[in-house]
């Protein structure tokens, strides 16, 4: 997937991964970018509206931009999203399904917070394919990128719903693969460990994620364009979370007795 020319939709775009997605992606000269956050994130992303009309390093060109303030649990907002998209720049060619929140706790936590996580971490990828696969498969062609998160593939030792949900997230954006591959839609799910954004800065219990070195932004955003030119599915910026989880699934029990131990030395999963 070159992205010189394509209609780009970011969820979660006003900081972190989202932000930095959006000033690499510009540096491949799309036609727009379409930046999706919260309502209260509205000044961030005017923000960076605004940096992009004024020409990032290493674009040839400003880039047009288009904020638009979305609610991903909600599909009707990822509807309105898509169509906004539509509207400004024609149909969207790549979706990067970006959004996300960490919140901590086991399986007493409230059902509240299973359920955010289940729809900004599950749903708002399959309000997402629902709005823009049928378009792609029509042309032949299309991207989705889901972040999900190195937890989708090993686990979240401080979170229960954050694991769960990003398991889930994998399993989702492996069957879109597999469904609509053959249709010329592309998909890569982006599962890193600690990225030094917002979401954990100061965040309790992060060591665990914090154990393999926390990378920037950029630098993962680097790793997504590459992955993409190569339609790799899994894109893991710390390379190492593929060996891990090499050594799980050849082994799964001492995977299982190696993460208690790991957990005991955090403070985690003692007996209550």
């Amino acid at each position: 997937m070159k992205l010189n020319g394509k209609t780009i939709v970011i969820t979660g775009a006003a900081s972190g991964i989202g932000r930095a997605l959006a000033l690499r992606f510009a540096r491949e000269t799309p036609h727009g970018l379409v930046l999706a956050d919260l309502p209260a994130q509205q000044a961030g992303l005017q923000s960076l509206v605004a940096d992009l009309a004024a020409g990032v390093p290493g674009t040839r060109a400003p880039v047009a931009a288009l904020a638009v303030p979305a609610d991903v649990a909600r599909e009707e907002e990822v509807s309105a999203l898509v169509a906004a998209a539509q509207t400004r720049f024609g149909p969207v060619d790549v979706f990067c399904s970006n959004a996300g929140i960490i919140r901590d706790g086991d399986e007493h936590a409230p059902d509240a917070q299973w359920s955010l996580n289940w729809q900004i971490h599950v749903m708002a990828h399959v309000y997402a394919a629902r709005a823009v696969v049928p378009g792609m498969k029509a042309r032949g062609s299309g991207y989705l990128m889901n972040t999900a998160s190195a937890a989708g593939l090993l686990t979240s030792l401080p979170s229960a719903s954050y694991a769960v949900t990003k398991h889930a997230a994998v399993a989702l954006a492996e069957w879109l693969a597999i469904q609509h591959g053959n249709a010329g839609v592309r998909v890569s799910v982006l599962c890193p460990q600690a990225v030094d954004t917002p979401l954990i800065a100061g965040r309790a219990g992060s060591s665990a994620a914090r154990n393999d070195g926390v990378i920037s932004a950029d630098e993962l955003a680097e790793c997504v364009v590459a992955g993409m030119d190569t339609e790799t599915f899994l894109i893991l910026p710390h390379p190492q979370v593929l060996e891990y989880f090499q050594r799980k699934a050849n082994g799964y029990d001492r995977w299982l007795n190696g993460m208690r131990r790991f957990a005991a030395s955090l403070g985690l999963g003692k007996p209550t």
